[in-house]
């Protein structure tokens, strides 16, 4: 019931920074979670980190923590994840998500998704 525009993908070198942004159009987030999810070539796609945007809880995978951080941009209805130090596997089709409730890891309990954005990170 949500849309989901996404953008801010690109091409950076080792140790550099990208934000993602994602707009939400359609309703107000106010009972949803939002979460970033990426998907590597040959790999599963994997929960990233993840918002209630109620409450403003946060979650992380392990391997991102300290390195990357999501907030809510109110202005765009949306969320950014601002990616620092980023290193060669962090290479990966990043997705936008939304979902009625609490953060979920698991990407089929979303069913809302942007389009997707490539980040390539060069080594």
């Amino acid at each position: 019931q949500v849309q989901l525009v996404e953008s801010g993908g690109g091409l950076v070198p080792t140790g550099g920074p990208l934000r993602l942004s994602c707009a939400a159009s359609g309703r107000a987030l106010f009972t949803y979670s939002m979460g970033w999810f990426r998907q590597a070539p040959g790999k599963e796609r994997e929960f990233v980190s993840g918002i209630m945007w109620s409450s403003g809880s946060t979650n992380y995978v392990d391997s991102v923590k300290g390195r990357f951080t999501i907030a809510r941009d109110n202005a765009k209805n949306g969320v950014y994840l601002q990616m620092n130090s980023l290193k060669p596997e962090d290479t990966a089709v990043y997705y936008c998500a939304a979902r009625r409730g609490g953060v979920s890891t698991t990407s089929t309990t979303y069913s809302n998704w942007g389009q997707g954005t490539q980040v390539t990170v060069s080594s």
